[in-house]
């Protein structure tokens, strides 16, 4: 991103966009999740007690889901605070 007026402001609702976004993504994960699979997401996949596919398969799901979530998040925050800002004067042509 180019330093100019308004990036810290595009940095910040950006930014609280792609908390709001994680958070509904990580819901519909669990419900999907649970859904898919019959039982609660581990907890803790780092757990000796979770079988190693169980513990990958979320740690898959959960790490491509958010970064996705994010990515489109921050990019539909710019481009509409980028629609919404007004463009410097064209210059004449000589």
């Amino acid at each position: 991103m180019a330093d100019k007026d308004g990036d810290l402001a595009a940095r910040i609702i950006g930014g609280v966009a792609a908390l709001a976004a994680a958070y509904v993504t990580r819901k519909a994960l669990t419900l999907l999740w649970t859904k898919a699979v019959g039982k609660e997401p581990p907890a803790d996949p780092e757990s000796p007690d979770i079988s190693l596919g169980e513990a990958l398969g979320w740690a898959v799901l959960t790490g491509v889901g958010m970064e996705v979530t994010r990515v489109l998040a921050v990019r539909t925050v710019h481009k509409r605070l980028a629609a919404r800002a007004p463009r410097a004067p064209e210059r004449p042509q000589r």
